[in-house]
């Protein structure tokens, strides 16, 4: 049996499942070896048949090689709903908006990446449906008449001595701003991922013509920066899931002329994205109205670990007290627990935490697990680290009750 006649163009894979052995061309195979993507080990006793497996990141990548044969999709299903997936994706970033499932109108679509199109094209519709944002871009040009400044010293270099054309730079009140831009970019990367439904992509075609007169980003260029103001409020719920989507594409060259192009969401990363916000969130509604003697949640907050200050570290969440002082450390991980229980590593690395910033407890925060909680206390040391699950599979308002009582408890954290 030859690879080339019998390997599979479609490999549907789920998060942190067991292995899959698929019979794969081999260029393919050393591909996704070499990403990030999925684990990838050859058979090896069948040449040919390559065993894959799923980590934390889930969507979907296309390796497409230089032949012009067809490409090998590669999908991750996430073990999360996806309704759930994207109210942890909302409120990551939107936590102020109150998301809840279906208002993406995700539940048509059960697999992540004609959801995610799908979300995005409804909120760009919304975005736009008063027309396009219009705002001041800065312009250089050349013209025949006065506007704007006049840049002197080009001139004189471009121009030497003559009068026309004359080097300008004036503001232009025009539709192509970074918001325009940044909702073109998030709509042109849909429409090249595998995987997006037909009328999905239909109605992406129709908001990429309403956007035709804003300039493109090129692969490789730097976003445009955009800041959140009354003017852009509006866009902001599509720009903030457009950005997702940029920042979550896969796109890389391999040796032999392959190419690996997708997007993927990396479930640690979104897991600790929500639980730190959250955990933020609800320290700053506990505040309102207390005026000073609050508690304060700093999110990667650095710090070092030896006293000449060589060693840095970032907890995921440090929580201050009213003197200023930290009385709580936090860090999410996204693993599941196995029958040994939580990675020993964990441990070790919350203890630097506590050593480090003089506290007497350390909260880790994971998905599900098989309990709800655990304490260890550590040896002569007295400090205790505790290990929180929050289930994911629950409805929002049960998830966030979850990260009240969380939140209850490090503020209650015992003080050295």
């Amino acid at each position: 049996m030859t690879p080339a006649v019998d390997a599979v163009r479609s490999v549907e894979l789920v998060e942190h499942a067991p292995a899959a052995r698929l019979a794969l061309p081999d260029a393919v195979g050393r591909a996704l070896a070499a990403s990030d993507i999925v684990d990838a080990a050859p058979d090896p006793y069948v040449p040919g048949f390559w065993s894959l497996r799923a980590g934390s990141k889930v969507g979907a990548v296309a390796v497409t090689a230089s032949d012009g044969s067809s490409p090998v999709t590669v999908r991750v299903t996430p073990k999360v709903p996806v309704a759930r997936l994207f109210f942890l994706l909302g409120y990551s970033l939107d936590p102020k908006r109150t998301w809840r499932d279906g208002e993406v109108e995700v539940a048509e679509h059960r697999d992540l990446l004609p959801a995610l199109a799908h979300a995005v094209e409804r909120q760009v519709d919304g975005a736009l449906r008063q027309g396009l944002l219009q705002g001041y871009r800065a312009a250089e040009e050349s013209l025949l008449v006065v506007r704007g400044r006049i840049r002197e010293a080009e001139q004189i270099r471009r121009r030497f001595g003559a009068m026309l054309p004359v080097e300008l730079a004036y503001d232009e009140f025009t539709t192509d701003i970074a918001e325009n831009r940044i909702l073109r970019a998030g709509v042109e990367r849909l429409l090249r991922l595998p995987g997006v439904p037909r009328d999905v992509r239909r109605r992406l075609l129709h908001q990429r013509a309403r956007l035709a007169d804003v300039t493109m980003i090129v692969r490789g260029q730097p976003l445009p920066d955009w800041l959140p103001s009354r003017l852009n409020a509006r866009y902001q719920h599509a720009l903030r899931l457009a950005r997702a989507v940029l920042d979550g594409v896969s796109a890389e060259h391999t040796p032999g002329g392959l190419r690996i192009d997708g997007f993927l969401f990396d479930m640690n990363r979104l897991f600790e994205d929500f639980v730190t916000t959250a955990l933020r969130e609800t320290f700053r509604k506990r505040g309102r109205g207390q005026g000073p003697g609050v508690h304060t949640a700093r999110l990667q907050d650095p710090h070092h670990l030896d006293a000449a200050a060589a060693i840095r570290m970032r907890p995921d969440l440090v929580l201050y007290g009213p003197d200023g002082i930290p009385c709580a450390v936090a860090d999410a991980k996204y693993k599941a627990e196995r029958p040994g229980g939580y990675p020993d590593a964990d441990l070790y690395q919350m203890l630097a935490y506590c050593t480090a910033l003089n506290l007497r407890e350390g909260h880790l925060v994971y998905a599900k697990g098989n309990a709800p909680h655990a304490a260890h206390r550590v040896r002569h040391a007295g400090i205790v680290i505790h290990q929180h699950a929050l289930d994911l599979d629950q409805e929002p308002v049960g998830l966030l009750a979850e990260i009240e009582e969380l939140a209850e408890r490090l503020a209650n954290t015992p003080r050295v």
